[in-house]
């Protein structure tokens, strides 16, 4: 499984549990989980386990990367282990163009009951060798006594009610484990080879040796074959189960199968991670695709400038909108050329945290998607831009409705005031010219 681009720095979370672990849950996580598991996980757990009652509120992703100081993909890798071993829970919901994540811690085991388990016992056994599990077991595994033949009695023997239970509490834990086992495994098989040998079905094949059976063929990646000839190599002469002749003769078919190879945990998603050989890109547009899905934001920034040093500020500006709108690299790197290109080769904050917003909204993950979505928006705005204006039509009706009345009547002051000045205006010039010929006969 792909970890790239599972999660984003944006995405909300929030941490629940249902029941507190035991005391010594310290010592599991420690002792037993994590050599499993990783260093990794373990903190991620812990952060997790210690965030239930420090806050409800809804945050990020990008408070886990403070936290513990690991990448996305890295806290995503994590939280499957988490998940795979049955410490973690996650649900899923999508609200506002926005995703949230609820992660219920899971009580892990006991050091005893993690030693009972017949995987993960196996597993540990294997990752960190027999003297260092032997001493582990020594510490930790509590002694059965025998008690004896159980005589406890049960809810329907006591009590009477109207719709009486099926069963007690007891006997239901010890079905469910039996449905869990028979849901993911089909034991017919091992039923006729067991009636074959007239050996009774009921003293092999009771909840418990299910249960290990199933994971031991899981554990190992057995055969059906393996398994029976295991189941039979580790009956005693009662036709009892010995489950640690069991345990060794299904480990040692697997190493036999894989020519001396001891069992180990291999990761998945780490496998996943590594890319098929791609095909060589042809065409210009492919190689910048390509180029802009290996590069980083800040060799592309250099290469930008023609191989100077990028800019700090430009740098603070590209990491601050990364990370608060959680872009991936490829699309953050498409989207500083397409901002360099429309603002003169300036990068602009506001106008990339705009785009930024909208393209974590659509949810872009590669540059390709990036570069294709900017084209389509790009011949949007073209399209809207080339698009004729309607002209509006004003007729003079309508100029003249929409002009005052108090317009009307302070023009014809006006036009009245004005004839007053010209009238004033000719008896003047009467007056001058009376006056210049009373100066020139004198």
């Amino acid at each position: 499984m792909n970890a790239i681009g599972k999660i984003l720095p944006v995405d909300g979370y929030e941490v629940v549990m249902d029941e507190q672990p035991s005391i010594d849950f310290n010592a599991s996580l420690t002792h037993f989980y994590q050599p499993l598991i990783g260093i990794q996980a373990v903190s991620l757990y812990y952060t997790l386990f210690y965030e239930v009652d420090h806050t409800r509120q809804i945050q990020t992703h990008h408070t886990l990367m403070t936290y513990l100081n690991l990448s996305l993909d890295d806290i995503y890798r994590a939280r499957i282990k988490l998940e795979a071993i049955g410490l973690l829970k996650t649900y899923k919901r999508r609200e506002e163009s926005r995703d949230y994540y609820t992660y219920r811690i899971q009580r892990p085991f006991s050091p005893d009951q993690f030693l009972r388990e017949a995987m993960l016992s196996q597993l540990l056994l294997h990752h960190i060798g027999e003297q260092k599990y032997h001493a582990l077991h020594t510490r930790y595994a509590k002694e059965t006594y025998p008690y004896g033949e159980e005589v406890t009695a049960d809810f329907n023997d006591v009590f009477d009610t109207v719709t009486p239970p099926k069963s007690a509490a007891g006997n239901h834990i010890e079905m469910e484990e039996q449905h869990m086992a028979s849901d993911v495994m089909d034991f017919s098989w091992i039923e006729q080879s067991l009636r074959q040998r007239f050996i009774p079905v009921e003293n092999v094949l009771h909840p418990a040796n299910k249960k290990l059976i199933y994971q031991m063929k899981t554990l190992y990646d057995a055969e059906s074959a393996e398994i029976e000839k295991a189941l039979f190599w580790a009956l005693d002469e009662d036709n009892q189960l010995n489950e640690e002749e069991f345990k060794s003769a299904c480990h040692d078919m697997f190493v036999s199968r894989n020519n001396g190879q001891t069992i180990q945990l291999n990761d998945k998603m780490a496998a996943s991670d590594v890319q098929p050989e791609v095909k060589k890109p042809s065409t210009k547009e492919e190689q910048l695709i390509h180029e802009l899905e290996t590069i980083s934001p800040k060799q592309l920034l250099e290469d930008l400038s023609d191989g100077n040093r990028a800019p700090e500020q430009d740098i603070k500006v590209v990491r601050e909108v990364m990370t608060k709108q959680g872009l991936p690299a490829p699309v953050m790197n498409v989207l500083i050329h397409y901002v360099l290109l429309q603002s003169n080769m300036k990068l602009s904050k506001a106008y990339m945290e705009t785009i930024a917003g909208h393209w974590s909204r659509v949810g872009l993950k590669t540059a390709k998607e990036a570069m294709d979505f900017a084209k389509r928006e790009q011949e949007k705005y073209k399209a809207a831009k080339n698009k004729p204006q309607k002209k509006n039509n004003y007729n003079n009706n309508y100029k003249k409705e929409v002009v005052p009345d108090w317009f009307n009547t302070r023009k014809k002051k006006s036009s009245k005031t004005a004839a007053d000045t010209n009238v004033s205006e000719k008896e003047q010039q009467e007056i001058e010219a009376k006056l210049q010929k009373y100066l020139n006969e004198s």
